[in-house]
C-alpha cells in the first residue's frame, strides 16, 4: 500500500472536536475501500486540512472523503520517507 497526503481548503474556523469528528467518520468506512486514515491535522487560520493514509490508490481515499462529506481538493503519493 502507498501513503497518500491529502489537503482540504476552505474548512476555516474548524475547530479540535470538528476535526476529531471528521476523522472519526472516515475510520467508520475506511476498511471498505481498503483506506487506513493515520492522522489529521488542521490550520483553523487558513481553514487547511491535511489527512495521511495508507490506501491502494488515490481513488480510494477520495471516496471515503466523498462518503463522509468532506471531498479532498489535493492528494499526494508520498512514497518516501525518512
Amino acid at each position: 500500500m502507498t501513503r497518500f497526503m491529502d489537503v482540504h481548503h476552505g474548512m476555516q474556523g474548524i475547530t479540535a472536536d470538528q476535526l476529531l469528528e471528521a476523522h472519526q467518520a472516515d475510520l467508520a468506512v475506511e476498511g471498505e475501500e481498503g483506506v487506513h486514515f493515520e492522522r489529521a491535522w488542521a490550520d483553523p487560520e487558513s481553514g487547511t486540512v491535511y489527512c495521511l493514509s495508507e490506501a491502494p490508490s488515490a481513488d480510494a481515499v477520495l471516496r471515503v472523503h466523498e462518503r463522509t462529506g468532506h471531498t479532498a481538493d489535493e492528494i499526494h503519493s508520498v512514497p518516501l520517507e525518512v
